[in-house]
């Protein structure tokens, strides 16, 4: 017989009411902005290809190794236990199970090879599902998507790189590149006296006499993931600001000369490895002319920008997933929580504002593929500086919907909330952004007539969107004549054209209920969250109930 003190004990650890742990759902399919837009944009054969992919998500095995990754941190071995120079950075197991299944989904530089026409389009869906894997791990593998346009500036490097980091094949380890079946690539581009003011930078190239090589001399302040096999890298020429590429490991099998001085202790993104490095005497080949060295990079800084927006969007979506996940499954005063009114509308809320991210992120991605420069010129920048600020706020809404439970780093909640604001910070911060988009402007006209003619295409669908797009062009007439109201104003004017872009696509393609919320609270006049960043949870209007259904993820 079961004395009452066991059966006491037995009551006491009795867990109910808590939600099941968002695993064994496919993280593709389970969201219907993505697929939406994969197939608006691509077609049911690309959906198709990244069903496997989600599946392997939505794991536990995936939910496990992202947690390892990020708990026990990359470990700087500067000497061998001889006593030489090594300069290699050592990775828990798990970060090399992420790597090798990202690399292995074609999520690197496979599309600039591959010839299918939506390639580039799969990759950032693709990237967008692995990333709520675990995000630190994207950043080599951006780093490696980005550099293959920037390598184009040479055939000869491009020839000998690109095959290799369109590989997918994932194989670490400090070795030659003709000895290596894949490869990875970094960028250093930021020094301590300077930051993203590259043009301020003091690293020296000087040339050895044989012809496009060089050696540095000099230090970068922030190089992530050091263990990858080459960086492109800018440094100052005889002939100006130049663009280089340097390998980790040179042809005959030895180092190349430089320190990995020591590892950043970081907000977020603890996964990866991020560096400082210094240079004295590091073989280089020049990447481009001489005095051109911004010119030459910018086209993997583009690249990696979008990788920012996708970034942003997937972590607003995984903060959306577990925040509608949790509140299906948890009850309290008298009901589930999915059913109370006022949570209703901060779960919509929060869905609507990452289903923007989403189309917005993906309508770019397939630019890409369209060649549509002019669009992205203009709209890339805008998406930067916008998804990118709007993320922490939403991610720290989506942690409270968890209460308690979402503040405890189990939840994963923590590790999402760390890494939120990190996209807005690198390849250019919020300002840098916004001045990149008055740049646009001033330069490339056929940028903003890219824009209004992508914006135009939803005129006549709602009022709302329609006034929104008139007040944007109104205030952008009135700052051009003043060129200090006009830097003054650019987070206002990017917001305000970054806000109405998504308007105009979810007016065009997401469901009523979407786009009206959309319009209603972002949109109208005197809207809360168009452009100051209102809290989230205080939609006047909408069928919230059918947003929540459908952002909710579903298991099988």
């Amino acid at each position: 017989m079961t004395s009452p003190a066991t059966e006491s004990r037995r009551e006491i650890r009795t867990v109910s009411n808590q939600a099941p742990p968002l695993v064994g759902h496919n993280v593709v399919t389970s969201d219907l902005a993505l697929t939406e837009a994969v197939l608006r944009h691509g077609s049911p054969e690309v959906l198709d290809s990244l069903v496997a992919l989600g599946a392997e998500a939505g794991t536990a095995d995936a939910r496990e190794h992202g947690a390892l990754a990020n708990e026990f941190h990359p470990e700087l071995v500067n000497y061998d236990r001889y006593g030489n120079r090594v300069d290699e950075v050592r990775f828990h197991p798990s970060w090399h199970w992420l790597m090798e299944r990202a690399v292995g989904h074609g999520l690197a530089a496979a599309p600039w090879e591959s010839g299918e026409p939506h390639a580039h389009l799969r990759r950032a869906a693709g990237f967008m599902a692995w990333s709520q894997t675990e995000p630190g791990h994207g950043c080599p593998i951006s780093m490696t998507y980005a550099a293959v346009p920037a390598l184009r500036a040479s055939a000869e490097l491009s020839a000998e790189w690109t095959p290799l980091l369109a590989s997918l094949r994932y194989d670490p380890g400090l070795r030659p590149a003709s000895a290596k079946l894949g490869a990875l690539a970094g960028m250093g581009m930021t020094e301590k006296q300077g930051g993203s003011d590259v043009r301020a930078n003091v690293t020296v190239a000087r040339p050895t006499g044989v012809q496009g090589e060089y050696t540095l001399h000099g230090h970068k302040w922030f190089t992530s993931a050091p263990m990858n096999d080459v960086f492109l890298v800018l440094a100052q020429a005889p002939g100006g600001l130049t663009c280089f590429v340097m390998p980790r490991v040179l042809p005959d099998g030895s180092r190349n000369r430089l320190d990995v001085v020591r590892l950043k202790d970081k907000l977020g993104n603890r996964s990866n490895a991020s560096s400082e490095l210094e240079f004295d005497g590091t073989l280089v080949r020049r990447l481009g002319e001489e005095g051109r060295g911004v010119r030459t990079i910018i086209e993997m800084v583009a690249a990696t920008r979008l990788d920012c927006v996708l970034g942003s969007a997937a972590l607003m979506r995984h903060a959306v997933a577990e925040a509608s996940w949790h509140v299906a499954h948890r009850s309290a005063f008298g009901g589930l929580l999915a059913d109370k009114p006022l949570m209703q509308n901060v779960i919509a809320d929060l869905a609507v504002e990452s289903e923007a991210a989403t189309a917005l992120a993906l309508r770019l991605a397939a630019a890409v593929d369209a060649g549509e420069d002019p669009l992205r010129r203009l709209a890339l920048p805008l998406a930067k500086f916008w998804v990118c600020k709007r993320t922490p706020g939403l991610v720290a809404e989506a942690l409270e919907c968890l209460g308690g439970n979402g503040y405890v780093e189990e939840s994963g909640l923590p590790l999402i909330y760390r890494e939120a604001p990190l996209n807005s910070v690198w390849e250019g911060s919020g300002n840098v952004n916004a001045l990149d988009v008055l740049r646009a402007l001033s330069r490339e006209p056929e940028a903003l007539d890219a824009y209004l003619g992508e914006v135009g295409l939803a005129r006549g669908a709602d009022a709302r969107l329609d006034r929104a797009i008139d007040d944007t062009l109104a205030l952008l007439g009135t700052l051009i004549g003043s060129p200090d109201a006009l830097e003054a104003s650019a987070r206002r004017l990017a917001g305000r054209m970054a806000t109405v872009l998504q308007g105009s696509l979810l007016v065009r393609f997401a469901p009523a209920e979407v786009a009206d919320v959309f319009c209603a609270s972002r949109l109208a006049e005197g809207a809360a969250s168009f452009g100051a960043g209102g809290t989230y949870g205080m939609l006047a209007e909408g069928d919230h109930q059918a947003i929540v259904e459908r952002t909710t993820p579903v298991q099988g």
